[in-house]
């Protein structure tokens, strides 16, 4: 079995959007969609670049999708060769995850098409695809190749003014709505034949017709160069896109392929985990990690991932708490510097989150639930559609789930103690969680007859249950923020007049006093033999099965949550909430505590949610049940193999990629079957290697220092690299 290779035969219409994820093309600036070249926008292809938003009148904002510069039709005297039509024999597609290269082959009977295409990972604005056409009939091919105007889009379209140019390179530029960037795509053709050429332009773009007669047996090749820049990259974009384009070309195709390559094996060098003993487990972990590692902005120090990563639209591509639960462990045991960028972005963001806690009368940074650039709230007070009555629901995400704030405060003390590197501390990360802190102590509740501070009406991880009091992670990862923010003195212990500046320059005197009693103050979970109340008043809510909660719905797109889902008033959970919080803060709890709280939460875990399976796996492993976690490690590993993951929340589409799934895969092979630690800098193992594995190996960095782990049913050892 071929454990670098996903390869699909066969072509449906009703499949397009599943697969435009599946076999997804990406380097961190822009993601390219998997469907054929040909394809318009009824089947979903899409440029969709990292960074750059629009709003199109009072529609959710969303990220912008380029016009397309890789979009070729094909037609043999006069029939058209599209992969859905009536004359296709045979059509596969494929990705391969080890260079990232998307693959077709369509048999038309009278023409074989093959070709082979990716999103540079040396060069971030360059796209280049080869096709080759194997002709058995003779006849007249019509080969049209350009940038496509027919753009998908789901709350669009963004794109105007659309302006052309045709030279030895195409050209294509537009403006987005609401802020006037300009996003230009620039394509050029290299043709080992002859043939007549001829450039039109209309409402679907520009291209170059290329006609030639053919012969039976004849071969035909066709190399196509595409590049993407934006306003935001600098002041000519549309030149800045044909001059690369142009320099592609110039080096040709296997020169272009052969530097994305050589980039792909320095990040397979920095962070592949090598499964043996299950090829299905290698696939999947290869597929996650490669899902991970293609859309981390390699190109910027300062950016983030969205939640549905480059795959599309959806969720806004907007930056959740996502980014620093599930994808920064990955980055900060094996790439550092894309950790750092992470932070960076919320370090740059910090202004808005102020902003936003000073609109909900807070002090400190309230930062936004689902950011989009500057820091700027994408979530809306309307998140959900009822599919009966078609009305949007109110929901209550953006105000109240205010743990965001103290995870990216805990992913901030995380990387200085992974890493050791305080710079980030010392450039805005310190100031990022004395603000987070002051939040924290701002939206704290204190009770005149007791000496405890807690939190209502908030939301945890679990998000059927809305505005609830003392929810139990909430609480905790807040607890955690505080000491991160009391801890700072210590690491700033030999330059401590950086530290009293910074202080002084927040007026923080005062605050760390109130910091340091409610840290001492906050309101602990309550226990009912053993487990956990996920939030006050939990165990007093209708106790039944899962599958009883599952057949009361009428509609398989309906929500779950709010007010009026079927899992409102029940005990029946999203996703991890607990359990996330034990595998967050392992060193709280005993290992009975841990089974006893799995034992009770899971059964009313619907798992809802792409970030639950993993931190029911991290526990399992805790607890000495591998088993228990391979099932729940395949699952999360395999996501974007099987396309699986809710593709509804109402009647929104949410579907893409699962870049949280890809780090959590990661962090259960790493952290919970390698059973990684990293105490003072130094890395120590803790394996329960599941029986399906005989061997799991990654590499990691720490310190400055890296390491080749190894683990075997004999044990475990750490190696110097």
């Amino acid at each position: 079995m071929d454990t670098w290779s996903l390869e699909k035969a066969g072509y449906a219409p009703s499949d397009a959007a599943a697969d435009g994820n599946r076999f997804l093309c990406a380097n961190g600036y822009m993601g390219l969609r998997g469907v054929p070249e040909e394809a318009g926008s009824e089947r979903f292809p899409a440029v969709t670049l990292a960074g750059v938003y629009d709003r199109r009148e009072d529609r959710w904002r969303e990220p912008v999708n380029a016009p397309h510069g890789l979009t070729v039709w094909v037609s043999l005297n006069g029939e058209p060769m599209t992969a859905d039509g009536t004359a296709t024999l045979r059509h596969t597609v494929g990705i391969g995850y080890r260079h990232g290269l998307w693959r077709r082959e369509t048999d038309f009977g009278p023409l074989l098409l093959r070709s082979t295409r990716f999103a540079s990972m040396a060069d971030c604005h360059l796209l280049a695809d080869r096709m080759t056409l194997e002709v058995r009939e003779a006849g007249e091919v019509q080969i049209r190749v350009g940038i496509s105007t027919d753009i998908w889009d789901i709350n669009g379209p963004h794109l105007s003014g659309f302006r052309f140019r045709a030279g030895e390179a195409l050209r294509c530029e537009a403006e987005t709505g609401e802020k006037r960037i300009t996003v230009a795509v620039s394509q050029a053709v290299q043709a080992d034949f002859e043939a007549a050429e001829d450039i039109r332009t209309g409402p679907d773009g520009l291209f170059r017709v290329l006609t030639r007669s053919v012969r039976a047996g004849e071969s035909l090749t066709l190399s196509v160069y595409a590049a993407v820049f934006t306003s935001q990259d600098g002041p000519e974009p549309g030149q800045a896109a044909e001059d690369a384009c142009l320099r592609a070309k110039a080096g040709g195709f296997d020169a272009c392929l052969r530097k994305h390559r050589d980039a792909w094996e320095a990040i397979w060098r920095r962070c592949e985990v090598v499964t043996e003993g299950d090829d299905e487990a290698a696939l999947a972990m290869h597929a996650s990690q490669y899902h991970l590692n293609c859309v981390a902005p390699r190109h910027a120090d300062n950016m983030s991932i969205p939640a549905r990563g480059l795959s599309g639209q959806t969720y806004k591509g907007a930056v959740f708490w996502d980014s620093e639960m599930f994808f920064f462990p990955m980055f900060v045991h094996t790439q550092p510097e894309i950790a750092r960028s992470l932070l960076r972005y919320r370090i740059e963001t910090l202004p808005g989150a102020l902003k936003k806690a000073e609109e909900y009368g807070y002090r400190g940074a309230f930062y936004a639930w689902e950011s989009q650039e500057g820091g700027r709230e994408g979530c809306t007070d309307f998140n959900v559609v009822d599919v009966f009555t078609h009305r949007p629901v109110r929901t209550y995400f953006r105000d109240k789930q205010i743990h965001i704030s103290a995870d990216i405060a805990y992913a901030m003390s995380r990387y200085y103690g992974i890493t050791g590197d305080r710079s980030l501390l010392e450039e805005g990360g310190a100031r990022v969680i004395l603000e987070c802190a002051r939040f924290c102590l701002s939206r704290a509740n204190t009770h005149m007859d007791s000496d405890e501070a807690d939190y209502a009406d908030v939301i945890g991880p679990d998000e059927y249950h809305e505005r609830v009091t003392n929810n139990a992670f909430t609480n905790r990862i807040i607890l955690s923020c505080l000491r991160s923010a009391l801890h700072l003195r210590d690491v700033f212990r030999d330059c401590p007049e950086r530290y009293d500046a910074l202080l002084r320059e927040l007026r923080y005197e005062k605050d760390l006093e109130l910091i340091r009693s409610l840290a001492a103050r906050i309101r602990g979970p309550r226990r009912r033999s053993g487990v956990i109340e996920q939030f006050d008043g939990y165990f007093g809510l209708e106790d039944c099965p899962l599958d009883t909660v599952r057949g009361r719905l009428r509609d398989p797109r309906e929500y779950w949550g709010g007010d009026h889902g079927v899992a409102g008033t029940t005990q029946i959970i999203k996703q991890a909430d607990v359990i996330a919080m034990m595998a967050l803060f392992p060193d709280d709890f005993g290992d009975d505590e841990v089974a006893r709280n799995w034992d009770y939460y899971e059964p009313r875990t619907e798992h809802g949610s792409s970030l639950s399976a993993c931190m029911y796996a991290l526990t399992a492993c805790r607890m000495g049940r591998p088993e228990k976690a391979w099932d729940l490690f395949m699952k999360t590993a395999s996501i974007d193999i099987t396309g699986g993951g809710k593709q509804w929340a109402g009647e929104i589409y949410i579907g893409g990629t699962h870049p949280a799934s890809n780090g959590g895969a990661w962090m259960i092979a790493a952290l919970g079957f390698a059973g990684l630690r990293m105490k003072g800098g130094v890395p120590e193992l803790h394996p329960h290697l599941p029986r399906q594995l005989k061997r799991l190996t990654f590499p990691i960095e720490a310190g400055g220092r890296g390491w080749l782990v190894e683990v075997t049913h004999e044990g475990g050892r750490i190696l110097p690299r």
